[in-house]
């Protein structure tokens, strides 16, 4: 497999970028092109070994800044983003990997990349750290205006993921609402939730934030403004819980003494919590795979990225969505519910 690496998205570019390209060739015998100013990604490779046939350098002129706006990916056609996913279009790599601008890999997956044939939109879909197992949130900002049909067509593509990568048969799908309730919501929930009961997916029915940490569902299927509203938030009351916990335990003798029994469970949730254990965000339903890295991925996270990357086309993931997208699609054209 061969995979195109954004050599300058990310705030530890290039330097994490390429250790971790360096460390993958060896760890997992898959090829690399990486798209960056030649003589700085020369210069960073050079601090490492590993075997050079496996790695090149597409040279590129400009970088796209997290940010810019999303379509300045049209305007820079030489940047290291718009390069990378040049290389997947071309069928010169199978998979593309980027910690840049979100905005602009979206835009470049749908526009450069390109869709699955009969796939409506392109969707984020980041796995999350629950309480009783993790979870995806499919739509997660990329799509911020839905229809129903996408909402079907994502949670078809959240079960495919969830199956190849996670190992999880049949998992459960939910749809993000304010009620449990079947008649709850607005117009599109209510359209799209008669669409998943009358698929044969493992459909659960609706979810209300309060129960998307538990874990229990795992797939939760939402439009972008919701998915990326529910994703930040989540990401804040972890970020803060941990913060109050070590203000607490080291506001007093008794609670330092307390954090010493409790560190081993302490770091345990920590690491479940930890970004860089999960590897990227796949932009699933382009024709390529297409994986968003953290923004502030070290070597560690991007190299699990490309782990990732390679996992996504050994399970044929592209394929098998293509593949049972018509019995979907089938649904949507024969389903009333949409007038």
């Amino acid at each position: 497999m061969i995979i195109a690496v954004d050599g300058m998205g990310g705030d530890n570019a290039p330097s994490a970028v390429v250790e971790a390209c360096a460390e993958a060739v060896n760890d997992f015998d898959v090829d690399i092109i990486i798209t960056g100013p030649e003589n700085i990604i020369k210069a960073e490779l050079e601090k490492y070994s590993y075997n050079k046939s496996k790695i090149q350098i597409e040279n590129a002129t400009e970088v796209i800044e997290s940010s810019e706006h999303p379509t300045v990916i049209k305007k820079k056609k030489d940047s290291s983003l718009s390069k990378a996913l040049r290389l997947v279009k071309e069928n010169k790599a199978q998979g593309i990997i980027s910690a840049g601008n979100t905005g602009a890999i979206m835009v470049g997956a749908t526009l450069i990349v390109g869709r699955i044939k009969g796939i409506e939109r392109v969707a984020l879909a980041p796995i999350m750290p629950g309480r009783d197992a993790s979870f995806m949130i499919i739509d997660a900002g990329a799509n911020v205006d839905c229809k129903p049909q996408y909402l079907l067509q994502f949670a078809l593509m959240g079960k495919i993921y969830f199956e190849s990568i996670l190992g999880v048969k049949e998992p459960s799908i939910g749809l993000v609402n304010i009620g449990e309730e079947e008649e709850k919501g607005n117009d599109l929930t209510k359209k799209a939730y008669k669409l998943l009961r009358e698929s044969d997916f493992n459909f659960v029915g609706n979810i209300e934030a309060r129960n998307v940490s538990d874990g229990t569902v795992n797939i939760l299927v939402c439009d972008g403004f919701i998915g990326n509203t529910l994703l930040k938030m989540y990401e804040g009351v972890a970020t803060n819980i941990f913060k109050m916990l070590k203000n607490g335990i080291m506001s007093s003798t008794k609670g330092k003494i307390a954090g010493i029994l409790l560190k081993p469970t302490l770091k345990g949730l920590v690491k479940k919590f930890d970004y860089t254990e999960i590897g990227g965000s796949a932009f699933l339903g382009a024709k390529g795979i297409v994986i968003k890295a953290h923004g502030s991925s070290n070597t560690k996270a991007f190299k699990n990225a490309i782990k990732q990357t390679i996992d996504c086309h050994d399970s044929k993931i592209i394929d098998k969505i293509s593949s049972e997208l018509l019995k979907v699609n089938e649904l949507i054209k024969s389903s009333d519910n949409l007038e």
